[in-house]
């Protein structure tokens, strides 16, 4: 009960930082403001970031769903809710980090966010065991799409703290190689995991650098190409593979 309460507590908490992040309520300017201030191709446009709120209405799926008689049945979920309290804290921080614009701090709190956020998803051994309805939609597939998310926020972090160390070397075709790291990425967790949410999220992101680098005309081809690729591998699969041996549940 203590982590269950600990899940609800903690999301709560995330909720609030994120909306005064957004606001501008923390370092005087919004978190999109501060992303646009540096020249970092990888960047997806602005529309992109939307996403937060698919992510956050699946993280509250799932924290309602923890608490709940079925939830509390759910082994699986005692597995991850030490870790999902740990998520929240990267998370909480590095907003604080990232609206004072302390850049190397919120690199390392980025990463910690990404490696809790990858031990979920190992531990729920998601695309390599059946899940019911309820699981994929309550506890696999908000895990996967926060996870996709946090794949490409990770690499556009690293961007922004090079920039901001003076580093400005590798420009265009670095970006392009950025852009094939996140394509491959995607193919990884399609041929590993299935995990289609997974992709669509990288296929969102290569669309929105797309759109927001259209004057590059190199990295916004490149951008949708590996969308293309992605959604081809995806068609090709034609199924959603966390869905197609369902257990009982």
């Amino acid at each position: 009960m203590i982590w269950q309460v600990s899940s609800v507590l903690a999301f709560i908490v995330t909720l609030v930082f994120n909306t005064l992040a957004t606001t501008g309520a923390i370092g005087g300017r919004t978190t999109a403001a501060i992303s646009n201030a540096f020249p970092v191709v990888f960047t997806p446009a602005n529309y992109v970031f939307s996403i937060w709120s698919v992510i956050y209405l699946g993280l509250l799926a799932f924290v309602v769903y923890q608490v709940l008689p079925a939830g509390q049945r759910n082994a699986r979920l005692s597995l991850v809710r030490p870790l999902f309290v740990l998520s929240c804290v990267f998370n909480s921080t590095w907003i604080i980090a990232w609206q004072n614009e302390y850049f190397a701090l919120s690199m390392l709190l980025m990463l910690g966010l990404l490696a809790t956020l990858a031990a979920i998803y190992n531990r729920l051994k998601i695309g390599l065991k059946p899940a019911s309805g309820s699981d994929f939609w309550l506890v696999n597939g908000p895990f996967s799409v926060y996870l996709g998310w946090i794949s490409v926020a990770t690499i556009a972090n690293a961007c922004v703290v090079l920039y901001s160390a003076g580093w400005t070397g590798g420009g265009i075709p670095w970006s392009v190689v950025l852009i094939a790291v996140a394509t491959v990425l995607g193919l990884a967790f399609l041929n590993q995991r299935a995990d289609v949410s997974y992709a669509l999220v990288l296929v969102w992101a290569l669309v929105g650098i797309a759109v927001r680098n259209w004057g590059i005309p190199v990295v916004a081809y490149s951008a949708l190409l590996g969308a293309a690729i992605l959604v081809l591998v995806i068609g090709l699969r034609g199924r959603r593979p966390q869905l197609a041996v369902p257990s009982r549940g």
